[in-house]
């Protein structure tokens, strides 16, 4: 049987493939990721990894039907080539995301983006199905890290007792847990999975269960066994939550994958499968280091090597200057929250090993920890993701402003992001930091006024201080301050130009595309955002008589809604235009072309201007 093209959908195909054609299949598939990848940048270490674990799922289900949940989704391009996608526009404007999404396909049975989610989610839709009496599988793919969040336990936690068909897969690739397995419990391990023990299990279960002295008998021999699985074998904690646990077993066979998976399919319990995988599998450079290919720029597909070396960025020079002010005060540290390089934080690492913290994929831990540091007179800096701050809301309220502890939020990949697309833009920061008492958000423009904006933020405030900036690199603006709430940047009469963060880049460019036009832009730059001192925009107003705000932030909440309302409030009567992400979910692509339909590049913003002056469509 010839192996299908990875451009028609494998799904009805695959339960009837051999083993060999199976593993033929997989070596085709890692070949065609690497390939994509390549050229597109991507999570590429987890799906080589993946690669068997999602072959033989789609081999004994059916995904259309059956509810298959990932946990981040860091694996899922596998099942996407299987589910009839193709890979050469992955992350790409209009192409295939890099993420299950349900509206891409009705095999992307739930959104993933951030972690440690998966089992509550499954857990829900095998309830669903229960209180509904529908018939499908559902199946938790768990695995590169989710496992160091919360969540994932209160998931598993639940799951246990709900008594039905739920399937937990926790693939475990040295992210996660990595239990220490001895010589007894690996032969153990593999004994109790052979397909004969299962299948007289099975049996055995059934015919013990018919009869009263039998149930007595099985309940004895039963406890026996479990006293020594305990003892032996590395499965205890999840039977005692209430699974089935199966494993450890080897990720990569396929064919033993596919039996074990039929085994659990028909088990009508939940059940935890719990395999072993290398992440970055078949190809070398993402075995040697898979923390670099765990999400990649495109690179040679060869050599490993990026075709295109990364420049300057914001992390690097936040996390360079991080270091350069520990060193004037032993009070400093740094936590992440497993975004140790993501957050540039590995010269830290390096130079201040016993004042960094790393607490996995567990951002309210991160912050509650800050909290309790800050309060016995640490100078804690949490380093996050804006989309992933979003995720220890509760702690920044409780337990750090009530008290108003000193604790420093550095807010990485603030704006849009680009690529990752709607799960990870960071655009809800300015409007939720903005509801948090006693917090002070600032927003620097260039690396020179992130250096200057972090050490006041470390050394001269008091209370929660974040400090917000954006994925990539500086613009064209290079300024040095960020001492003063707001700065005028460009004087004129027409319009008053309002923004802050490096999208004073693209206000800029407006600014200078009207003046071509004769017409005087005033720029303002705020350098905070919360709390918002708006008195230079007041009288800039009050000169201009029209404001148009520019900013990469969701709509509602947005420094321009807060600004207009402080408009209205002092009695100035302006016309007023705002520019933002809009009210829905912004998608995946380049930041350059996102910004063009959202008009919040020059070009965009310049032809904003011009509207709201009456002045028409005036080519830039």
């Amino acid at each position: 049987m010839t192996v299908p093209n990875a451009k028609i959908q494998y799904e009805p195909i695959l339960s009837r493939l051999t083993d060999q054609e199976g593993e033929a299949l997989c070596a085709q598939l890692r070949r065609e990721l690497v390939e994509d990848v390549s050229r597109t940048g991507g999570h590429l270490a987890s799906n080589l990894g993946a690669v068997e674990l999602t072959v033989a799922l789609h081999r004994v289900f059916d995904t259309s039907v059956d509810r298959l949940v990932f946990d981040v989704g860091h694996q899922c391009y596998t099942h996407k080539l299987l589910t009839g996608r193709t890979l050469s526009t992955l992350r790409q404007y209009g192409g295939v995301a890099g993420f299950p999404k349900p509206n891409e396909s009705v095999h992307d049975a739930f959104i993933a983006g951030h972690a440690s989610n998966s089992v509550a989610v499954a857990l829900g839709m095998a309830r669903a199905r229960t209180m509904l009496e529908k018939d499908y599988k559902v199946i938790a793919l768990i695995g590169d890290g989710a496992l160091t969040g919360g969540l994932a336990y209160e998931g598993l936690s639940n799951a246990g007792d709900c008594g039905r068909q739920l399937l937990v897969i926790l693939n475990d690739n040295g992210m996660s847990i990595t239990p220490n397995v001895g010589g007894v419990a690996e032969h153990l391990a593999k004994q109790r999975l052979k397909p004969q023990y299962l299948t007289f299990k099975k049996h055995y279960r059934r015919i013990m269960n018919a009869t009263a002295p039998g149930r007595a008998v099985y309940k004895v021999t039963h406890r026996v066994k479990q006293t020594l699985k305990q003892f032996l074998l590395p499965c205890s904690m999840f039977e005692d939550m209430g699974f089935r646990y199966l494993g450890p077993v080897d990720g990569h066979n396929l064919s033993f994958l596919t039996k074990l998976l039929r085994y659990a399919k028909d088990m009508d319990e939940p059940v935890l499968l719990h395999i072993k995988t290398v992440k970055g599998k078949g190809f070398l450079p993402a075995e040697e280091n898979p923390d670099a290919f765990h999400g990649v720029a495109p690179f040679d597909s060869l050599t490993g090597k990026l075709k295109r070396e990364p420049g300057e960025n914001f992390s690097a020079v936040f996390g360079r200057t991080l270091v350069r002010l520990a060193v004037q005060d032993r009070r400093v540290c740094a936590i992440t929250a497993a975004m140790t390089g993501g957050t540039g934080l590995e010269q830290f690492v390096q130079n201040f090993p016993d004042r960094f913290y790393d607490v996995g994929i567990a951002e309210g831990c991160a912050a509650s920890m800050a909290a309790g540091m800050s309060k016995q007179g640490a100078i804690p800096v949490f380093a996050v993701y804006s989309t992933f701050l979003q995720r220890a809301y509760d702690m920044l309220i409780h337990d750090m402003a009530i008290d108003n502890l000193h604790v420093v939020l550095g807010v990485d990949r603030a704006g849009l992001v680009g690529d990752d697309g709607e799960t990870h833009h960071g655009l809800f920061d300015i409007a939720f930091l903005d509801t948090v008492p006693n917090i002070t958000v600032l927003a620097p423009a260039s690396f020179a006024e992130l250096e200057v904006m972090l050490e006041r933020a470390l050394f001269q405030m008091e209370g929660p201080v974040a400090v917000r900036y954006p994925r990539g690199g500086e613009g064209g603006y290079i300024g040095t301050g960020g001492e003063k709430p707001s700065v005028i940047l460009r004087w004129g009469g027409d319009i008053t130009l309002v923004g802050y963060g490096t999208e004073i880049n693209e206000i800029l460019e407006a600014a200078r595309l009207l003046g071509q036009q004769g017409i005087q832009a005033e720029v303002v730059k705020l350098n905070q955002t919360t709390p918002l001192v708006s008195d230079l925009v007041e009288l800039s107003v009050r000169k201009t008589g029209v404001m148009l705000v520019a900013e990469e932030q969701c709509a509602h909440g947005c420094v321009g809604q807060r600004l207009a309302a402080r408009l209205e409030l002092a009695g100035l009567l302006a016309k007023v235009a705002l520019i933002n992400c809009g009210e829905n979910f912004v998608p995946h692509g380049a930041a350059s072309l996102l910004k063009r339909d959202l008009f919040l590049d020059g070009t965009g913003i310049y032809k904003r201007a011009l509207e709201v002056l009456g002045r028409g469509q005036t080519e830039a």
